[in-house]
């Protein structure tokens, strides 16, 4: 009987009543060691006879095993493999070692857990329960959490177990698990024939923990009142203590031997103990502190797993840790090796480090990185213990672990003096702190790398002065970014590197505000990489963002939609943040808004979820901005976002102050935001021309002088018909004849349709068309900037446009598109996946693509079809745009 737990148990029964209606939920039990958390997790396994129920167990030993505990929760639903798309199941075959192939991406195994899970779903409601979820390897733990914050519409529930402290489940519904109260630990105590005058006592002392109160009550009646003042766990671990000390000698060692070795293999721990001259009968003298199968032991409780091993001697725990190795093989016995250890050891090392290969072969990144970092403390050399440091800082980033690898990294550069190593530990030093630390830092610890490997390997420093200037763009460090190309002055370079050279020279001019010849090779450079496909991710990013640097915002959205599109299917979410904000920011310079807001959410919600969160503030920036234009007020955010970011957000807000009528309050922003760093990045270009109308209607134009001032140059360096049309357009502000340049900027218009850019020049001309008296004129260009307003939802921009028209002698507004009330019912999920489906992609291709199951896309779907007006996804093609 379970004591106490009403609340708990409804919200578990709650629960489970979402998943029989073909819902999803997905809970956390926190708790401290012995609260029943295991008892709950029965008891909804028990009210689950209609589901398909699987289960895993965090085992403390199997935490430097990758993918162990995710193996046990799968194994069911292995059978259904080949229903997922190739790359899921290439990735989850090479997790759990059951296919040859490459280190999965982290995300593609997590993608291919939710559909392996959701596919068993399809027969039956599943209920999967994780207990002792603080012990579960880091792979296993990412996949099930990734998948469990997808859950939908999928048939699906997933209940954890974990201890306070540990698991780390953000984004989950937590259930606290407390101690019980005075009632219910009352009726557990009279329930185990405790005496009522001592129970009072022992509820004091436990603080209601259940474990506690029936293990203490054996002996309340002896037990030293001083006992009270040690933490709880520490109290029961020592009951159990006293039980392991009563045991005969051969049956503590091997109940030692059990706890250092903990998958529990009966086979192995007799073999160990045969080796420590322990006969197989001690089994039979354990008592009830394990459970023994045909072919496995269990402890009664993980604090006797606990209390045995802590309570033996060193010399004892080392003999049992030996005695394992000499029985094992592969993971297993380089680590019984290294407990074992007690100073360096070379050969131990050399297990360890061979360990962490098959670690990362199967995407155990994580694993890969505890395995290098024990190699290291037992290696003996000094290069070769950096060496190994630097690649447990290398396996730390890539398992999403910023300040370990930023950590490792620094331990690996204060050892290593081979240059090669230095440029290693430099970016990788670098990478972390422009995800968890300084982005300056970041670009001088990589500034100092590069200087380092330029001797030995120039075409190495390149490279990473090519990385250093393109995160200069984000930063606006311009000075640090003509230091780096400084830096291969007068070097001989051959090959890639010294073909990229001069638009990485073109690059770092761009930030310095200096353009002039910039253009050529930066697009030679583009042009060269845009025919690539399939792979090299950091090099066509790379060509995305050089594109957008000069303005060729459709080139940088073709490379990225390509590129986001592969690492969909191959389930390279590690790398789409990055991809998915150039190609956010490129749909929003081409007026594309609704595509932008859906990549704006899809953005953020992957940066979130991958722990990119620098990231996550971009993509948040970029929706403040689309907002601003919808005449909402963007989110004020404190996070430390780079430098674009806040510059973008800053220009979120002035866009919003000046679609209020609020010049002087706009151009305020802008002078406030453009005299540090921000003034350098891709942001304050785009800025510029806003400003210039801020600043003229505020009438200040000195300060739009000097936004022009900042824009022209940058605009005539790229030659672009729509850059140079909005250049005109600042120039018919400040002109004291601006109709030339007015209809100069329309026919440039007209040579490249940026919508909103358009409508923006179109509303400034209809406006001083009007002011002139030139009326029929302009409500032509009027109605036209109202209507593409209308459209792309800039609902203040659309009302001045219409409020002008109507001054102009038009009664009636335009008629309204229909794009705003048709797209805009739908969430950027639903419209994501309409926009797919439109296109005849599957359930199943649709949900590969964007992270979810295939059940939950058919929700999406059937959310979406009467708010289109549609009766199925045969109608859609139709609702779509070309």
């Amino acid at each position: 009987m379970i004591h106490g737990r009403d609340g708990e148990l409804a919200a578990i029964g709650e629960a489970l009543g979402r998943v029989r209606d073909g819902g999803s939920a997905a809970l956390v039990l926190r708790g401290e060691p012995g609260a029943g958390k295991t008892a709950l997790l029965e008891h909804a396994a028990g009210t689950a006879a209609d589901m398909t129920v699987l289960r895993a167990a965090g085992v403390q030993v199997e935490t430097e095993l990758p993918y162990a505990a995710l193996h046990q929760v799968l194994r069911p639903a292995l059978r259904l493999s080949e229903r997922l798309p190739a790359p899921q199941a290439a990735a989850i075959g090479a997790a759990l070692g059951l296919a040859e192939g490459g280190a999965p991406d982290r995300f593609a195994v997590g993608l291919a857990t939710l559909s392996l899970l959701a596919e068993l779903a399809e027969e039956r409601p599943v209920l999967c329960l994780v207990d002792n979820a603080q012990w579960l390897d880091r792979e296993s733990a990412d996949a099930l959490t990734f998948a469990a914050r997808r859950l939908h519409a999928d048939r699906l529930g997933l209940l954890f177990a974990a201890r306070d402290g540990g698991f780390p489940a953000e984004g989950l519904a937590e259930l606290p698990v407390p101690g019980l109260d005075d009632e219910a630990a009352q009726a557990l105590l009279a329930e185990a024939g405790l005496a009522p005058a001592l129970r009072a006592r022992v509820i004091a002392e436990t603080g209601g923990n259940p474990l506690a109160l029936r293990e203490l009550a054996r002996t309340a009646a002896s037990a030293d009142p001083a006992g009270s003042a040690l933490p709880l766990p520490r109290r029961v671990q020592d009951a159990f203590a006293a039980e392991v000390a009563a045991l005969p000698g051969e049956a503590r060692t091997f109940l030692l031997i059990a706890s250092a070795e903990d998958t529990g293999e009966l086979g192995v721990l007799l073999r160990a103990a045969a080796a420590l001259g322990v006969p197989a009968t001690a089994v039979e003298s354990c008592g009830e502190l394990i459970e023994v199968s045909a072919s496995a032991v269990a402890f009664r409780h993980p604090l006797v797993r606990a209390a045995v091993y802590q309570s033996a001697p060193l010399t004892e725990r080392l003999a049992a840790h030996r005695a394992l190795a000499g029985v094992l093989t592969d993971d297993r016995r380089a680590w019984h090796t290294a407990a074992a250890a007690t100073g360096l050891d070379d050969d131990a090392a050399d297990l360890l480090a061979a360990t962490a290969e098959r670690a990362r072969a199967r995407g155990g990144r994580a694993a890969a990185v505890t395995a290098l970092v024990r190699a290291a403390e037992l290696t003996s050399g000094t290069e070769k213990k950096a060496a190994r440091l630097a690649a447990a800082a290398e396996s730390a980033g890539d398992s999403g672990q910023g300040a370990r690898a930023r950590d490792l990294a620094e331990r690996a550069a204060a050892l290593a003096t081979d240059p090669r190593v230095l440029a290693h530990v430099a970016e990788l030093r670098g990478e972390a702190e422009l995800l968890t630390g300084s982005p300056a830092t970041a670009h001088r610890v990589m500034l100092a790398g590069a200087a380092a490997v330029l001797p030995v390997d120039p075409g190495r420093a390149a490279i990473m002065v090519m990385h250093i200037v393109d995160g200069c763009r984000q930063a606006g460090d311009h000075e640090r970014a003509a230091e780096a190309v400084s830096l291969l002055d007068g070097v001989d370079l051959t090959g890639p590197a010294a073909a990229g050279l001069p638009a990485t020279r073109g690059l770092a001019a761009i930030i310095a505000g200096r353009p002039a010849g910039a253009a050529a090779p930066i697009r030679g450079m583009v042009e060269a990489i845009l025919p690539l496909r399939g792979g090299q991710p950091g090099l066509r990013g790379y060509a995305a963002s050089l594109a957008f640097a000069v303005g060729d915002h459709d080139r940088a959205a073709e490379l990225t939609g390509a590129l986001a599109g592969e690492c969909r299917s191959a389930g390279m979410a590690g790398w789409l943040p990055t991809v998915l904000s150039t190609l956010g920011e490129s749909l929003l310079r081409l007026g594309r808004f609704a595509e932008a807001r859906i990549i704006a959410a899809e953005g953020g919600r992957i940066a979130a979820d991958t722990g990119q969160y620098r990231l996550t503030g971009h993509f948040g920036a970029l929706a403040g901005w689309l907002a601003a234009t919808a005449g909402e007020v963007p989110a004020e955010t404190d996070d430390d976002a780079l430098t674009s970011t806040v510059a973008t957000r800053a220009w979120a807000h002035a866009l919003a102050d000046l679609g209020a009528g609020r010049h002087e309050a706009a151009a305020d922003r802008w002078d406030a935001a453009t005299r540090g760093p921000a003034r350098h990045t891709a942001a304050a270009l785009g800025w510029a021309p806003d400003h210039v109308e801020a600043a003229v209607r505020a009438g200040d134009p000195a300060r739009a002088e000097a936004a022009l001032a900042l824009f022209a140059p940058w605009a005539e360096e790229n030659g672009r018909p729509w850059a140079e049309a909005v250049l005109t357009r600042c120039r018919a502000l400040l002109s004291a004849s601006p109709e030339p340049h007015f209809e100069r900027a329309m026919a440039l218009h007209g040579r490249e349709r940026r919508p909103w850019d358009e409508a923006r020049t179109a509303l400034l001309y209809g406006e001083w068309l009007r002011r002139e008296k030139h009326r029929s004129r302009a409500r032509a260009h009027l109605r036209a900037a109202a209507e593409t307003f209308e459209r792309l939802g800039a609902t203040p921009w659309a009302e001045r446009a219409t409020t002008e028209l109507r001054a102009s002698g038009e009664s009636h507004g335009p008629a309204r598109a229909a794009e705003p009330d048709t797209w805009s019912r739908l969430t950027p999920q639903e419209a994501q996946v309409v926009r797919l489906a439109a296109t005849g992609a599957s359930n199943r291709d649709i949900a590969a693509q964007l992270f979810l199951s295939p059940r939950t896309v058919g929700h999406h779907l059937y959310k979406a079809y009467p708010k289109l007006g549609v009766s199925g996804r045969g109608e859609l093609a139709r609702l779509i745009s070309p």
